[in-house]
């Protein structure tokens, strides 16, 4: 195991030479140099890159809340922890402000001094950990993810809408709805928006769609950025391909993810979506005429070259069924990588209230599922809140029985 590494800034020898005998009753504790001023200790930061500097406050030619305030700019990975004596408050809050992370107050004991450097060491590991976590997390290209599928009815704007509020309260990133079924879309219903403005207005305006202009077309919900379908079938035909396309380059400008619902159907502005997708949920059931529609559906879109973006979404999967999972993934030729269960009564309520269900019944199986497949959207191996997807339990399925052909 590493030791830590130790400098000591005070401008009394006897002082750094007591702190250096209790450091050195601790075999995990190593001193790497001393300091009798902040400049000093400053240099000291840059040529000898300790883990911790213990810094006292009163030093001349640097003080040692100008040497923590320079040494916390230049070397953020540098602890620094206050040795000061108890009629210095004022001192302390200011060291404090100026980037130490602790302060000890002399006398101390040497059981003091090292666990106080080893809390400072580990508190500022995790943060360095979570720092880098948080960074990882946010260096990645945007990502558009469609939800689709050829059968209605099969809840794929439900999926969608609480996918997009998952994601964005799970992540903190910026996260944009589209509602692409631009004649009888529901997504403003779901997300309890009566938009004035939609996509098909959006499409009237004389200048370039970019970032700033999509904005002003958009409205927040749930930390959800929504583009809302037009508000009459009949303003559908103003939305062109091309347009789509323009909606979609503006949207990853200020977005980490957009998320598209889509018609049942491939049509111009399905396909745009598509082929412009990072990554295409293919929402199925356990009925036949979906298991049927969603073939011919993974036929088309193997002939277009877009099945490598394929995830297969089982929803309903819970409960007594004819067919079995296992026969789905056998006939359409993909894995199932995200099962959602049967909650009717729970989506039946989110639907009606207009709230998503993820934020009504966190807890729900059918929101646990929702949260599962976030790793899908993100491209991580799992949920993001660590559920499993749960393959549901066997049983005779319908292909078990008799040969069928789809």
């Amino acid at each position: 195991m590493n030791r830590i590494r130790v400098a000591i800034a005070d401008d009394v020898k006897e002082t750094r030479q007591n702190i250096r005998m209790l450091l050195e009753l601790d075999p995990g504790l190593q001193v790497v140099g001393e300091a009798a001023n902040g400049q000093e200790a400053v240099e000291l930061a840059r040529a000898m890159a300790p883990d911790v500097i213990l810094m006292d406050i009163n030093m001349p030619e640097m003080d040692g809340i100008r040497a923590t305030e320079l040494i916390s700019m230049e070397f953020p990975e540098i602890s620094v922890i206050i040795i000061s004596v108890q009629g210095e408050q004022e001192y302390l809050k200011r060291a404090m402000l100026a980037g130490a992370q602790e302060y000890l107050i002399k006398p101390f004991t040497a059981d003091e001094l090292a666990s106080t450097v080893k809390r400072v060491v580990e508190l500022n590991r995790k943060r360095r950990e979570r720092q880098k976590a948080q960074a990882e997390a946010k260096n990645h290209q945007p990502k558009i993810v469609t939800v689709f599928s050829t059968k209605g009815g099969v809840g794929k704007t439900l999926i969608c809408t609480n996918l997009a509020v998952a994601l964005a309260r799970q992540t903190g990133e910026k996260v944009g709805l589209v509602d692409l079924d631009l004649q009888f879309g529901d997504v403003a219903v779901m997300m309890n928006v009566y938009p004035k403005r939609t996509i098909a207005e959006l499409m009237q305006e004389q200048y370039e769609i970019d970032a700033e202009l999509l904005e002003n077309y958009l409205y927040e919900r749930h930390g959800v950025k929504v583009l809302a379908a037009p508000n009459k079938p009949e303003l559908a035909e103003l939305v062109t391909p091309d347009g789509v396309a323009r909606v979609l380059k503006a949207f990853v400008k200020n977005h980490d993810y957009v998320l598209v619902d889509t018609p049942p159907v491939f049509n111009d502005t399905t396909l745009v979506a598509l082929d412009a997708s990072d990554r295409i949920l293919l929402v199925a059931t356990l009925d036949l005429p979906t298991v049927k529609n969603i073939k011919r559906s993974v036929d088309i879109l193997k002939t277009l070259g877009l099945l490598p973006k394929v995830k297969l979404v089982l929803n309903r999967a819970s409960g007594a069924q004819s067919i079995e999972p296992e026969d789905v993934e056998r006939v359409l030729e993909i894995k199932i990588e995200a099962y959602l269960p049967s909650e009717g009564k729970l989506a039946l309520q989110s639907v009606n209230r207009g709230q998503p269900l993820v934020l009504m019944d966190a807890a729900a199986p059918l929101s646990r599922g929702v949260y599962s497949m976030l790793g899908l959207v993100t491209g991580s191996s799992a949920g993001q809140d660590g559920h499993t997807r749960t393959r549901p339990s066997k049983g005779r399925g319908f292909w078990s029985r008799q040969a069928v052909e789809v």
